[in-house]
């Protein structure tokens, strides 16, 4: 917001420079962003008395003015204007002066040195005529600076509002923050009324058929004005901040509301139809046609001002064009009202109408200075325009706002700030911004909030304002007081990270993707249409269309991610994410949370291989899992081909089962999710759920010597049906608890013609030991005779 110096004097007297006031309105919290002068152009202008006009040598138009400009000597001036004339005062502009056509220089004009430029008011930006010099006031003194001289030197602060501080969005608010700096008050501008019509009552009325979007409304009517051009000063105040000047009754209304921070809006009464207002809702598709000329479609809900016919004005955003003020306007209806922040906020977006009166009644307005806006208004208006104001003014305000009020605790603030102010000292800061203070005991104050202040609501909120008055800089630097201890180590967070270390150690690298996929992601990787296994959450409002649900599984990212380097070709590599995935509670709407890890494997197994070496396949991510699975000390791990999820190709895959617990998938992605994510080569995934397998881990290793008899050795070779699962047999054996078996694995799968067609060869390697002895080989012969002769009996198997 730009903030003239030279008006807002008017509200405080403040003996600070603009610099110091920029630097205490910043330590403050309104940060100055900049400041500068009003006329910038104006710099090295001074006034100056032509003394002697001479004609010019070598030019029939032009002549040499000797001038005093308040210096020593005398200058000569080549010009060219027609009304320059001995004895006139008129503006010079020095050498070094910046004006909209350049930079003026010293310069000999055909022969003749001419040490500055005489101007015209549109040459110095400051009006249109440019048909001679600016010919000022015969009694003006030479050698004054312009701005000066013409009662215009002016300096303007832009100051960045927050948008808690509706109520620094005025010259009176921000003239209590520079009274607050100055430990004085602030000056609120007279609203004389002299009321000399008939009564209010017998000319209009108001009706509120929505009292929680415009709790109050309050107009008063003006009867005989004449529109015209505003007088100079109040032109001179609107521009000065940057507002076109259009006439002296909008520009009334647009400098009170600047002045006083309360948005006001003059209706023509002659067209108001039936002389009346209504506010009430909009209907869902009701149209209405707003001053800029565009006729926009209302949503339900917003804040609709009508006459006894239909709408005239969007409450709080802008007027209509069926009721503005025009050339013939004779009799105004004066609006200043309280509207609701929220329903403003949302109609002007809704909109997309953005009006100085919405982005101040949507930080909230002065409930409480609806009336003094709306007399000082109406004062105004008939001071700048003629005409006399109704007897009375109708206010209507259904449901009034009780003032806020809080308890605040002195002793509490000195803790919370860490500072040490006495009673006495904060009820001096609090009524410095007008804050009605009284005393309950030696500790306690009870604050009255004054209503332009609708940012403070808790005693929190004081706080920080006596911390703001007091000065954030005059808060001592301390070290806290509360002793510091470690969090208690996470078991869960610690086996995540050593898993990490293991997977980063056989050469995998970590990937981290976003927790948000396309819902497009799910169906790529073949699960049918209303399958309800993955369903997603879906989140409100996405950032886009690639991002719109919460991923329920992380091989989306994963697979992009192998599309990615397979395209910039890195095609041998090993990735993995241990994140978490979001699944729709069973019981209300928190996501459940659940922690998994998945890998993809592609390219070679060994990267720099002396030969061409081999592809990654099957075994390997069966491997990685195997690994995975004994760094958290798992001891029983099954693989099985049974349910398998559609995105592997259930030629090379498995589902993983941990203690009798599926845990997971492992295998090759199906060509269908390949060529969906446009894989161009075989990658191998597997996918685990961590937070199961961390309820499976076993027990931390503990030492156990070294055995003391030597193993003994037994192969078992089984000629079976080729559909016939290896791990079966090898299940069975285990199932049967040998005591002198200490272990048993496969060590091949044969097929030849030999055997037979569907059939193959399984070998098992049996290991037998035991802790007090050394075995015979008898000994191992009977029980490993008994174990074949099990295996025989329960499996269509024969020896080989």
């Amino acid at each position: 917001m730009l903030i003239s110096l030279k008006w807002l004097s008017d509200y405080v007297n403040c003996p600070l420079s603009a610099e110091r006031i920029a630097e205490g309105l910043t330590m403050t919290g309104l940060e100055v962003e900049s400041n500068s002068l009003r006329h910038p152009q104006l710099q090295n202008v001074v006034t100056a008395r032509i003394e002697a006009v001479e004609p010019h040598p070598d030019a029939d138009r032009l002549k040499i003015c000797v001038v005093d400009a308040g210096g020593a000597e005398l200058l000569r001036i080549v010009c060219g204007a027609p009304n320059a004339r001995a004895g006139c005062v008129a503006p010079l502009a020095l050498p070094g002066a910046e004006l909209a056509g350049g930079t003026v220089r010293e310069a000999k004009v055909r022969g003749e040195l001419s040490r500055g430029m005489l101007c015209s008011q549109k040459e110095l930006g400051l009006g249109e005529d440019h048909s001679g010099i600016w010919l000022l006031p015969d009694d003006t003194a030479p050698g004054r600076p312009l701005d000066e001289a013409l009662g215009i030197k002016d300096v303007l602060l832009e100051v960045a509002i927050t948008p808690n501080r509706g109520d620094c969005l005025s010259f009176l608010g921000i003239a209590r923050e520079v009274a607050a700096l100055c430990k004085t008050s602030a000056r609120y501008p007279a609203a004389d009324v002299e009321e000399t019509g008939p009564p209010i009552d017998s000319l209009t009325s108001i009706a509120i058929d929505d009292p929680k979007g415009c709790p109050r409304y309050a107009a008063r009517v003006i009867r005989g004005v004449k529109i015209g051009p505003s007088p100079q000063w109040l032109k001179d105040r609107v521009e000065a901040i940057g507002v076109r000047s259009i006439n002296n009754i909008v520009d009334v209304t647009n400098f009170v509301m600047m002045e006083l921070g309360q948005p006001l809006h003059a209706f023509d009464f002659n067209r108001l139809r039936e002389g009346r207002i209504v506010v009430r809702k909009a209907k869902a598709g009701e149209r209405f046609t707003t001053l800029d000329g565009v006729e926009r479609s209302l949503g339900e809900g917003v804040v609709l001002i009508c006459d006894g016919i239909g709408p005239v004005a969007i409450g709080g955003v802008m007027g209509g064009l069926n009721s503005e003020i025009a050339p013939d306007t004779c009799d105004v209806l004066i609006e200043s009202a309280y509207f609701d922040p929220i329903s403003i906020r949302r109609a002007s977006r809704n909109l997309g109408l953005k009006t100085e009166a919405s982005y101040r009644f949507e930080r909230g307005t002065d409930p409480d200075g609806v009336l003094r806006a709306l007399d000082r208004a109406a004062g105004l208006m008939v001071e700048v325009g003629g005409g006399f104001i109704a007897a009375g003014r109708i206010d209507v305000c259904p449901n009034p706002l009780a003032a806020t009020q809080i308890d605040l605790r002195v002793d509490k603030v000195n803790r919370f700030l860490g500072i040490c102010l006495s009673v006495d000292e904060v009820v001096e800061l609090l009524e410095r911004i007008e804050m009605g203070v009284s005393r309950i005991d030696s500790d306690l104050l009870r604050v009255r909030v004054p209503g332009f202040r609708s940012d403070i609501t808790r005693e929190v909120d004081l706080a920080e304002e006596v911390a703001r008055l007091s000065g954030y800089d005059q808060i001592p630097v301390t070290s806290p007081l509360a002793a510091v201890h470690a969090a208690d180590s996470d078991p869960q967070q610690m086996s995540r990270a050593r898993l990490k270390d293991v997977l980063v150690g056989g050469g995998f690298f970590e990937v981290i993707n976003y927790s948000f996929i396309s819902p497009e992601a799910l169906r790529m990787l073949r699960y049918p249409e209303g399958d309800a296994s993955p369903v997603p959450i879906r989140v409100k409002n996405p950032l886009s269309d690639e991002q719109a649900v919460m991923r329920t599984t992380l091989l989306p990212g994963l697979l992009n991610n192998a599309r990615y380097n397979i395209d910039h070709r890195s095609e041998n590599f090993k990735i993995f994410e241990l994140s978490k995935v979001f699944l729709p509670s069973p019981v209300g709407l928190q996501a459940e949370e659940i922690h998994h890890l998945a890998g993809i494997m592609a390219g070679k197994r060994v990267e720099r291989a002396l030969y061409s070496g081999e592809d990654v396949d099957y075994a390997d991510a069966k491997g990685v899992v195997e690994h995975i699975c004994g760094a958290l000390r798992i001891g029983e791990l099954r693989f099985r081909a049974d349910s398998l999820p559609p995105w592997l190709d259930p030629c090379a895959s498995a589902c993983v089962y941990a203690n009798g617990q599926r845990v997971g998938e492992v295998g090759r992605v199906h060509l269908e999710v390949r060529e969906a994510f446009d894989l161009k080569r075989a990658v191998f995934a597997f996918r685990l759920d961590f937070d199961r397998l961390f309820a499976l881990k076993g027990p931390a290793p503990v030492y156990r010597g070294l055995p003391k008899f030597p193993p003994v050795p037994r192969d078992l070779a089984l000629v079976a049906e080729e559909a016939l699962p290896v791990e079966e047999p090898l299940d069975f054996i285990c199932s049967l608890q040998e005591p002198l078996m200490e272990s048993i694995e496969i060590f091949d799968i044969f097929k030849s013609d030999q055997i037979g067609e569907g059939k193959k060869s399984i070998g098992y390697r049996l290991t037998y030991r035991a802790a007090d002895r050394s075995l015979t080989d008898e000994e191992v012969n009977r029980v490993h005779t008994r174990l074949i002769a099990k295996v025989t009996a329960r499996f269509v198997v024969s020896m080989r």
